[in-house]
């Protein structure tokens, strides 16, 4: 970083945070998790990762898992209140072959992972994430349409 500022980590509150700001860590946690996870399952071939890693990180499948946690109450007051704040964030993209409301669940989800991540919380991470994938390896995210 040439002519740049040095940067200093600070710990931050992520209440403070937009939606879109965790959405963007969020992102980045979820998928390491589902990676790793293809990874140790034996899956090694880049091809064959990045096929299997959609069922699990696309907008789609993110919007039919956080429905679904929803739908099972697995999200506290203030995990409900942050992917609400994901969801309603402004966008000014969206993902790919996805409706704007697809895409606006799927940041909420990203979103909760964000917070979950700023505040050092990762035994409850890992207890999403293990949700996620069982729920997709179980069948149980097929009964939603998302576009």
């Amino acid at each position: 970083m040439s002519n740049s500022k040095k940067l200093v980590e600070n710990e931050i509150n992520p209440d403070t945070l937009n939606g879109q700001t965790l959405a963007y860590l969020g992102d980045a946690v979820y998928e390491v998790d589902i990676r790793r996870h293809l990874v140790k399952c034996g899956i090694v071939k880049p091809q064959a990762l990045q096929l299997r890693a959609t069922h699990y990180v696309s907008a789609k499948a993110q919007a039919a898992l956080i429905t679904k946690m929803q739908e099972d109450g697995l999200l506290s007051e203030d995990e409900l209140a942050t992917f609400r704040r994901g969801r309603n964030s402004k966008t000014y993209s969206k993902a790919k072959n996805t409706s704007l409301a697809t895409y606006q669940l799927s940041t909420g989800f990203e979103a909760v992972w964000g917070y979950l991540e700023l505040l050092g919380k990762k035994e409850r991470l890992q207890e999403l994430t293990s949700w996620c994938i069982k729920t997709v390896e179980n069948g149980g995210i097929d009964e939603y349409d998302f576009k």
